[in-house]
């Protein structure tokens, strides 16, 4: 295309119009003013003639200008169906094996998830043992008709006698339900017949059965006795709490000493407090945590209230998991208490 001072040209890149005012030879360059009034230098190469004006004459079809594209409606994304599995009936809380296919067809591994279908917050701990060697734990919070990923298992793995252990603890608005516990084998032969369609994975994988809904509140019913039988049933005092008399003197000192609280403030643990930080002020907190309730344990107390105070919640958050790994932990809760308000754990052994 010719070029000279004056002619009217397109920028190829920026799919702007101007004119030439001036052409630097030796660089092989044009200055060119666009319609907006900037004037910039621009490649020889990178200019042609600009389009002519659409016609609207009838029968002549407009240009159509490359970037200016027709916008495609994009369809609303369709909603998540719920499964018929969760309508018609919950299972309870389940574990499932979701296989991993590779590029050959092969399953080399699993993914283990919790499946809970319940309409119940839990708290639980799983661990996956090789063989009795403990090697994944998961420790946290399943909401209800959720699914929490807690490890996986390699298909060689299958001939590590694999087992599963599993803790439950049913979250109320006063605290926590009576644990729940199993502990399962899985069986190679047993755990290729298990395949079955899951509750919101709504896929095909190797499905155990672990706790049936409600299972905490079942065993409440079960030990609701009537006085008469648990009276025939009980005729013996339970291993657990000895007669006073058979105790040591310096045991029988110790259960009538004992305070069924702790205060953990820390400046009811240190008097140096004001130098630490907020790390050791924890560890602090937790290390007198641990040694009290090891002693109310070997005692044999009832139950005991742990202050902790409202704060932020670390504390007690730190609490509540330490007691979730003790087997002697029955229960516990943080609920409102006429002395403590919501500052303090019942913990029941």
């Amino acid at each position: 295309m010719l070029i000279s001072v004056g002619t009217r040209v397109r920028l190829v890149h920026l799919r702007e119009d101007g004119v030439v005012t001036e052409l630097l030879h030796g660089e092989g360059m044009a200055k060119v003013r666009l319609d907006d009034g900037d004037e910039i230098p621009v490649f020889l190469e990178d200019l042609a003639r600009p389009e002519p004006a659409p016609s609207t004459q009838p029968g002549i079809k407009a240009k159509f200008v490359p970037g200016k594209q027709e916008k495609k409606t994009i369809p609303p994304k369709r909603p998540e169906i719920e499964s018929q599995y969760l309508i018609i009936k919950s299972k309870g809380i389940q574990v499932a094996f979701d296989p991993l296919p590779e590029p050959d067809g092969q399953v080399r591994q699993y993914n283990i998830y919790l499946l809970n279908d319940t309409r119940n917050d839990y708290l639980f701990t799983f661990e996956l043992q090789l063989d009795g060697r403990v090697v994944q734990r998961e420790n946290q919070k399943m909401d209800r008709t959720s699914f929490v990923p807690v490890g996986q298992l390699h298909f060689d793995q299958l001939n590590d006698a694999p087992s599963v252990a599993v803790s439950c603890w049913r979250l109320t608005t006063s605290g926590t339900g009576p644990k729940m516990e199993k502990h399962l084998r899985i069986r190679p032969k047993q755990f290729f017949k298990r395949t079955k369609t899951a509750p919101l994975l709504n896929r095909k994988v190797h499905l155990f059965l672990i706790f049936e809904p409600d299972a905490d509140q079942q065993n409440d019913k079960k030990e609701a006795e009537d006085l008469r039988d648990y009276t025939r049933k009980n005729t013996r005092p339970k291993p657990e709490w000895q007669d006073i008399r058979t105790r040591m003197p310096h045991e029988v000192l110790e259960m009538a000493e004992f305070i069924p609280e702790i205060d953990l403030h820390i400046e009811q643990l240190s008097s140096n407090f004001k130098k630490m930080n907020n790390a050791e002020i924890l560890r602090i907190q937790l290390f007198h945590f641990d040694q009290y309730l090891r002693k109310a344990i070997r005692l044999g107390v009832e139950r005991v209230f742990i202050i902790h105070g409202i704060g932020k919640g670390k504390l007690r958050d730190a609490i509540a998991s330490r007691l979730i790994q003790m087997p002697e932990v029955r229960s516990f809760r943080n609920e409102y208490h006429h002395r403590y308000g919501y500052g303090a754990t019942e913990v029941i052994f």
